[in-house]
């Protein structure tokens, strides 16, 4: 099954989250403290929690700071609690943004995202106006050049459920959220690491943006991204460079 050309966006996404070091442990912690509050501290039999873990160990997060926010999640440090909120919206050319935060102050989150949002050029909507749009699902992205035969026999003997080439080689292996581990560790297995691998939202169609509108979608992501109690955003536009 082909898909779109992807591979530019991705790379150009993890280049910018990687000028962003400063903001990423506090986003794991974040994650960590809400996984660890909802369903224990412990890591083997609470897979959200895992899957923050290993984004703790990928940052180069020290294992004490880990464990010291687990305790304060599951109340034995003394901590803050934080809530989880999802807002919908549009961007330039009426691409679809989701912003996901973790707050101690809805208040304060939804001034910010909402001036966000207005300021430059996007329009905050109401809870389903843009979810629709997007698939909640475990995703595992391959550079080009991999082979296709191997993922596809791998992937599918594990349990995804699609397995996508993009229009420039690039690989996307799709999986149901609770599928995406095993999934994961059965490719890793087979030799196969991939480049991105994460639960996330995907978007079911695309709106490509050029130029100035390419641009100012951009600062308008960015702007969001950059607000202290925003987690993820998942948007459908994909940008020329």
């Amino acid at each position: 099954m082909a898909g779109h050309s992807k591979w530019a966006n991705i790379q150009h996404r993890k280049g910018r989250q990687d000028e962003k070091r400063g903001k990423v442990w506090t986003r794991i912690i974040r994650e960590i403290m809400v996984a660890a509050r909802q369903s224990g501290g412990d890591p083997n039999m609470n897979p959200r929690l895992r899957l923050a873990i290993e984004k703790a160990k990928a940052a180069n997060m020290p294992a004490d700071t880990v464990k010291k926010n687990v305790d304060k999640a599951t109340g034995n440090l003394e901590g803050v609690s934080y809530e989880e909120i999802r807002y919908e919206g549009y961007g330039i050319g009426g691409a679809a943004i989701i912003v996901d935060c973790m707050t101690d102050n809805r208040v304060r989150t939804v001034a910010e995202v909402r001036h966000a949002f207005s300021k430059y050029g996007g329009n905050l909507g109401t809870e389903g106006s843009v979810a629709f749009q997007f698939r909640h699902v475990g995703q595992l992205i391959f550079a080009p050049g991999t082979s296709e035969d191997k993922v596809m026999e791998a992937a599918l003997e594990a349990g995804a459920e699609d397995v996508i080439t993009d229009d420039d080689g690039a690989i996307e292996v799709l999986t149901a959220p609770p599928e995406f581990e095993a999934v994961k560790i059965a490719l890793e297995k087979a030799g196969l690491k991939p480049d991105v691998a994460e639960v996330t939202m995907r978007a079911e169609n695309t709106i490509e943006l050029t130029g100035e509108d390419a641009q100012r979608m951009q600062k308008l992501l960015d702007v969001i991204e950059d607000l202290d109690d925003v987690q993820e955003v998942y948007h459908n536009a994909e940008m020329a460079e």
